[in-house]
């Protein structure tokens, strides 16, 4: 058992970064294959933050990731003294974040090696904080590993990525999911296989609408929102619904995690009854503002997903419509699919399609979420 076991249909980048830990171990013989900054990319749920955070393991473990030892453990758990990790909560990572990570970054490795830095989002790097970080990728300490996460090569300065070693993550299997489900969660065949399907490749997704009853209905009800947009008063409608069931899904998971870190900040503090120590009601304030922060982002990402699963039922269209049945993701909707596709031409459902990914396009811009969706749920209506 190995910390890469959890990257999934991976097998070319795990070969790489185990010749890189090789070298990386064996001191004194820094060959080609060990560099001081790596980016990984790959599509969401392909499991790039996974890798990063395998690689970190491997990196401070004696053993070169065994993932049983106590430095295995820690990095894995974010309890490491020699790997720091950035979880980007909110929509961005700003330079005074950097600045604080770029001196802890420098300091020589306590316990370990190496001292790892793992970004998850190198792409939520505002301006400042991206040239800020620059600098030390072009100047890296001795023993001092970064390792960025990003979407795509584009998310990322050219300045930075052209001083990383770049590593691309792809999509995992629907079979490789599957399996993975079935192993691991103990679900039953025909689950695992429908969401690894509908979870686009996506496997933190697939799981949770295997074992959350609550997402697999809130999913159903979204792709039957075609059906109900008749006119422009029911796209708007349709448009409202969506994003309040995004962000009801969305503060469902942040909701209890809100109350505890405030609980937590506040015996941080000395909350005695009302009263805090100096200093207390300005760090609760800040903690407040993150999470309204994180909130916002979760709830974007919670309509991207509910956008993608309006994009599968025109792609099962467009499959109904060239006579494709084998390929259907929501195979069991066929019926009501092959009674829809007899009412629009193949042309128009390409196009429904297209512009449910411009909408996409539109939120990662930072458009109104309730705007874009209206805008998008009347070019999905039938007329």
């Amino acid at each position: 058992m190995s910390v890469f076991s959890s990257l999934i249909d991976q097998s070319e980048v795990v070969n790489v970064l185990q010749e890189a830990v090789k070298s990386a171990h064996n001191k004194g013989d820094l060959t080609q294959g060990m560099t001081h900054a790596w980016l990984f990319t790959g599509p969401p749920g392909s499991g790039r933050s996974n890798a990063a955070i395998a690689f970190a393991a491997a990196l401070v473990c004696k053993n070169g990731g065994c993932s049983n030892c106590a430095d295995c453990m820690a990095t894995i758990t974010n309890s490491h003294a020699d790997v720091e990790l950035i979880k980007t909560e909110g929509l961005s990572i700003k330079i005074d974040e950097i600045r604080e990570l770029i001196s802890r970054a420098s300091w020589a490795p306590s316990v370990a090696a190496w001292r790892v830095v793992v970004i998850e989002d190198a792409d939520r790097l505002t301006d400042s904080a991206a040239n800020a970080l620059l600098k030390v990728i072009e100047e890296p300490g001795l023993r001092t590993v970064w390792l960025l996460c990003a979407p795509t090569l584009t998310d990322v300065l050219p300045t930075i990525r052209s001083r990383c070693r770049h590593l691309s993550l792809r999509t995992p299997s629907t079979k490789a999911i599957t399996k993975l489900l079935i192993e691991r969660d103990s679900i039953d065949l025909a689950t695992a296989e429908f969401v690894a399907k509908a979870s686009g490749g996506h496997i933190g997704r697939a799981r949770r609408l295997a074992t959350d009853t609550n997402a697999k209905e809130n999913r159903k009800n979204i792709i039957k929102l075609p059906f109900a947009i008749k006119d422009i008063a029911s796209a708007y409608k349709a448009a409202q619904y969506l994003v309040e069931a995004a962000k009801a899904d969305a503060l469902a998971d942040s909701e209890a995690k809100d109350e505890l870190e405030i609980s937590k900040l506040k015996a941080a503090w000395g909350a005695s009854g009302s009263k805090l120590a100096a200093g207390g009601s300005k760090a609760v304030k800040e903690l407040e503002k993150e999470q309204k922060s994180r909130a916002t982002r979760m709830a974007r990402d919670s309509i991207d997903g509910a956008l993608l699963d309006l994009a599968t039922f025109y792609r099962d269209l467009i499959l109904t419509q060239a006579g494709n049945f084998e390929s259907m993701i929501n195979s069991d909707m066929r019926e009501v699919i092959e009674n829809y596709a007899s009412s629009i031409s193949p042309h128009s459902a390409v196009q429904k399609m297209s512009a449910i990914m411009e909408a996409r396009t539109r939120l990662a811009m930072n458009a109104a979420p309730l705007v874009t969706c209206e805008a998008l749920m009347c070019d999905l209506a039938p007329y």
